[in-house]
């Protein structure tokens, strides 16, 4: 432990700490837009390049960057003087000079972490004129790139190639062509990308925003030809309650349901039922190739990966294409819900597929682009029409009901909206693999499992393994969230180190809970944990806690699909995946 002098007060901090973590302990605030909290993911950050977080240190003529500045013993430190706040606001001018002044009509308006900073330092006039730079611009499926208001932070590229391993962006160019970009300055469509979202999550301006579906929702609800109806993704219940105020962890599933009932949707359903019904094919898989393994057919393809995530299949398709046969071949719970509702529940309601229009709320980005996958159209239908992700429907919320707060709570429409506890805990690492072990460990033993609580798959390390007892043979099970962490588990299986049967992979830090269309939580690990914990006691209250045990799930197969893993259960409900290093090309 050394001591420090900070503003005048005494301050004992452990070597290597740095002065704006100091600050930070005796709650100073010292602004920063390059910097990122990411210790609790073990990923070393080098920020230091805006200089917004300058401050003073004695015996020092320049002013330091507190970001990257050491403590040492002895240190007095400054962090609001007139010099410091006067080096502050001239680089935020300097900022803004090249920066476009649309904010009323901009994406990340009232969120934009460089609006809020010049609004905290009283930034009214701009001093330093000149031409601004300009920069093509790139919608994909999920993801809008506004380069014209990059400011340089790079946060974008830290989370892309340290955290999430994709390699897609990086600074390129020089001077005032300087932007952060694919290689080439390709589009993101024609780069490795994942879509996770996470760039767009760390974003501190509208350079990077998710596609908005939000008007297009708004169309179709008014179109009086069209039946509306909606699912809902286990994690938005943890964290829509944020976007009105409330703390971290708030359970808001009943007012979310009537604010949906609200807008105006048709029916308002649950994606947990599909995740349930995920658990019931996706199991199966597992059992069948986990039964012949057993029996010594060593051909069979272990370990089986979890297929959930749109964000992870990308990313094995375009980074380890020769695993493409490993995961398992169920859809995920948004494309089970839209191939289900548009077959099974268009004819007990009496609506044609066409006149159907499916809207999902999720967590994540890379659902938008999951929905538009080709292989998810029928005759130019799509199983799921738009996807909106949870700050989209807080926004809608907000412009079509204004709050939530006095709304009296509601229930899931019935057909499609029961679900149970296991498909609620979908929302955070480590709940798939655990939802999955409750049904898989009673079908294989054709016992009742007492304790379903599997606290050996919990936790928030990024990379975790466990071994289940199924009454006498065990199951090793791999876990990872963030996909520079799945990249370490399949780096092992494609170098044939792994001994694991199954592994769950979610692409976002967290899981979904922490998915890059969520409220922006700035990288705090508490957050995350907090809504984590909200799906965990969701999951103990519910009366039915075993997927195979959803009376929904079981009057679907008995009325239309037969059993799992059937021959109309594998055309709706399973996939098939693709080598798309071969996609990636230059204009």
């Amino acid at each position: 432990m050394i001591n420090i002098n900070i503003d005048g007060r005494t301050v004992q901090v452990e070597q290597g700490t740095t002065v704006l973590e100091a600050a930070k302990s005796v709650n100073i605030d010292i602004p920063t837009l390059c910097y990122m909290n990411l210790e609790d993911m073990n990923i070393t950050h080098n920020p230091g390049g805006c200089r917004m977080c300058v401050v003073e240190i004695n015996g020092r003529r320049n002013l330091a960057p507190s970001c990257v500045t050491k403590c040492t013993e002895g240190m007095e430190i400054k962090t609001h003087t007139m010099r410091v706040l006067n080096a502050r606001k001239t680089v935020l001018e300097l900022i803004l000079s090249d920066h476009p002044f649309d904010c009323l009509i901009c994406a990340k308006n009232g969120t934009c972490d460089l609006q809020k900073m010049a609004q905290d330092l009283g930034i009214r006039e701009i001093h330093y004129k000149g031409e601004q730079s300009t920069y093509k611009g790139d919608e994909s499926p999920s993801i809008i790139r506004d380069m014209d208001k990059c400011i340089m932070c790079r946060r974008c590229e830290t989370m892309c190639n340290e955290v999430q391993t994709c390699g897609v962006l990086s600074g390129i160019n020089r001077g005032f062509e300087a932007v952060v970009a694919p290689a080439f300055e390709q589009d993101l469509s024609k780069s490795p990308c994942t879509f996770c979202g996470q760039c767009v999550a760390v974003c501190p301006t509208g350079a990077l925003t998710e596609v908005d579906h939000t008007n297009k929702v708004i169309r179709a609800l008014a179109d009086k030809s069209k039946t509306v109806i909606v699912q809902t993704a286990p994690a938005v219940r943890a964290a829509l309650g944020e976007e009105f105020g409330m703390v971290p962890g708030t359970l808001v599933t009943g007012k979310m349901v009537a604010a949906l009932k609200r807008i105006g949707f048709d029916k308002v359903y649950d994606t947990d039922f599909a995740a349930d019904l995920t658990i019931l094919e996706e199991g199966t898989e597992l059992l069948g190739r986990l039964t012949k393994y057993l029996e010594g057919d060593k051909n069979v393809k272990l370990p089986i990966l979890t297929s959930c995530c749109p964000a992870w299949v990308n990313f094995i398709e375009y980074q380890f294409p020769e695993l493409k046969d490993i995961p398992s071949t169920a859809r995920s719970p948004q494309q089970m819900f839209g191939a289900i509702a548009k077959t099974y529940l268009a004819d007990k309601i009496g609506v044609k597929r066409e006149d159907l229009i499916v809207v999902s709320v999720m967590p994540c980005l890379a659902k938008k682009f999951e929905a538009q996958r080709e292989e998810f159209i029928v005759n130019g239908n799509p199983d799921v029409d738009y996807s909106i992700t949870t700050r989209e429907l807080a926004h809608l919320i907000k412009q079509s009901i204004g709050d939530i707060h006095d709304l009296e709570d509601e229930n899931f429409d019935p057909i499609m909206g029961e679900s149970t506890g296991a498909a609620v805990i979908f929302g955070v690492t480590g709940g798939v693999i655990e939802a999955a072990c409750r049904t898989a460990y009673e079908v294989f033993t054709g016992k009742t499992l007492e304790k379903l609580e599997f606290t050996e798959l919990r936790g928030m390390e990024g990379v975790r393994s466990a071994t289940i007892d199924f009454d006498g043979t065990p199951i090793n099970i791999g876990i990872a969230h963030g996909l520079g962490n799945a990249r370490k588990l399949l780096e092992q299986v494609v170098a044939g180190e792994s001994e694991y049967h199954a592994i769950e992979i979610m692409a976002c830090p967290g899981g979904c809970i922490g998915g890059g269309g969520q409220p922006l939580h700035h990288g705090d690990s508490n957050v995350i944990k907090a809504r984590a914990a909200a799906l965990y006691r969701e999951d103990e209250g519910k009366p039915i806690r075993k997927s195979h045990e959803n009376p929904e799930i079981i009057k679907l197969y008995e009325e239309f699909l037969g059993k799992p893993m059937s021959e109309k259960a594998h055309k709706l409900l399973h996939t098939h995946y693709f080598d798309k290093k071969k996609k990636i090309f230059i204009d």
